[in-house]
């Protein structure tokens, strides 16, 4: 599962809005698969050209996030989400100065200072975290990796206090997949990840069944819970995947929901 889970938007400026609509409105995941990369050179060209546009920065980190995160074999996904966070890392870096030296702080000093980003960057902070966890999850045998999911955390409790509704609930969606990542015993948060998800599907009013799947796979399973399981997947398979900016997502979420429902009798 990526963590690139329904991006309304990938690619930053004006000119790009409509590439960026194009890719999330369309149902054939396999066309966009053979045709991103072309997009990814021209992102990268675009960048090259104004290196400083924190906008063509910002969309170019949850471009290289989603693809790395979708469509390429592990190998890839972590040259791929490489990429996605350096485009973060500049990004909130050109918008928020005094994020240009986050990577020296210690965690504490790293969660106060988030506290002075203001709403005006909460674009380039998502995408900072997108990126972020997108190349935890392509180096997650690291224990490295494992060990930054709280400052990732912090970053996305920061940009809910700005702004909960931003990215229609994403925000909301991932805190409830982080706080699944682990069991009770060992720090799992799995009511505090219930909440998130309940209230990302009430700001996404339930068109991003990308959400649902999540909350399945992520929660459900962790506590054992069948009933939910199943309905929340059910859900999925006969709710329509035509949403504005929302397509893509939930034709490869209709996809998961078919395999997991399937496997939900030997999991359970």
């Amino acid at each position: 599962m990526s963590f690139a889970t329904g991006c309304a938007s990938l690619i930053g400026g004006a000119a790009a809005d409509t590439l960026s609509a194009v890719i999330l409105n369309q149902d054939d995941p396999a066309l966009i698969e053979s045709g991103v990369p072309a997009y990814l050179l021209a992102i990268d060209g675009l960048i090259s050209q104004h290196p400083d546009n924190i906008a063509l920065l910002s969309g170019g980190a949850q471009l290289f996030a989603f693809y790395g995160s979708r469509f390429v074999t592990p190998e890839r996904a972590v040259t791929l989400t490489a990429k996605a966070r350096r485009y973060g890392n500049r990004a909130i870096c050109l918008a928020h100065e005094p994020a240009c030296r986050w990577a020296d702080a210690d965690y504490t000093q790293f969660v106060a200072q988030l506290e002075a980003v203001d709403k005006k960057d909460i674009g380039p902070l998502y995408s900072y975290a997108v990126a972020w966890l997108a190349q935890l999850e392509a180096t997650s045998e690291d224990w490295t990796a494992v060990a930054e999911l709280p400052w990732v955390e912090a970053v996305l409790e920061r940009a809910l206090a700005l702004d909960e509704t931003y990215e229609d609930g994403q925000l909301h969606a991932y805190l409830g997949i982080l706080n699944c990542l682990r069991p009770p015993a060992l720090g799992g948060k799995p009511d505090v990840a219930r909440d998130h998800f309940e209230r990302a599907i009430e700001l996404s009013g339930g068109r991003d069944l990308s959400i649902k799947v999540e909350y399945a796979r992520r929660y459900a399973r962790l506590v054992f819970d069948q009933e939910l399981h199943d309905r929340l997947l059910t859900d999925v398979l006969n709710a329509p995947v035509d949403a504005p900016g929302k397509t893509l997502f939930n034709v490869l979420a209709k996809q998961e929901a078919e395999t997991l429902l399937a496997s939900s009798k030997e999991y359970f």
